[in-house]
């Protein structure tokens, strides 16, 4: 029963963390950390790195701290909120910065209607430069009319 109850609250968290990620990218990206996040928006980069990365560490921490937390107590919620936030961001930097932004030049010829829908919807947020303008701030799950034809 607890495997049982471990993997529903992983899949809850992990799901939990796409609205958190739109959360945190439409209210404090485009917020008030705009500082961290504009290089993200600019096409030319003077690095490979770019200050916006600086916001997986608070995650990071976040998932860790949960992982320490179960592994040092009788807390044992904490390996299925740990993971679920870690299998979040590891999903987020395949999709974001490998498949959309191709950091990794791999996942290039992925042309389904998911990959093309994702695709699209990310194109048009970074179609705005600015901090007040913007739409399509989630990652796993856009608006259905980005995966029209």
């Amino acid at each position: 029963m607890e495997i049982a109850i471990g993997i529903l609250i992983f899949l809850g968290v992990f799901s939990f963390m796409e609205f958190m990620a739109w959360f945190t990218h439409k209210y404090v990206m485009h917020g008030f950390l705009w500082s961290l996040h504009k290089d993200h928006h600019q096409k030319d980069h003077d690095s490979w790195f770019e200050r916006n990365d600086a916001f997986f560490l608070f995650y990071a921490v976040l998932s860790m701290s949960f992982i320490l937390l179960a592994s040092k107590t009788a807390f044992w919620y904490g390996w299925p909120i740990g993971f679920g936030i870690m299998a979040y961001g590891a999903t987020y930097f395949l999709v974001h910065d490998i498949f959309i932004h191709q950091r990794f030049k791999i996942f290039r010829n992925a042309n389904n209607w998911y990959a093309k829908g994702v695709r699209r919807a990310h194109k048009i947020h970074h179609k705005h430069l600015g901090k007040g303008e913007g739409e399509c701030f989630g990652m796993l799950f856009v608006p259905f009319k980005y995966f029209k034809k």
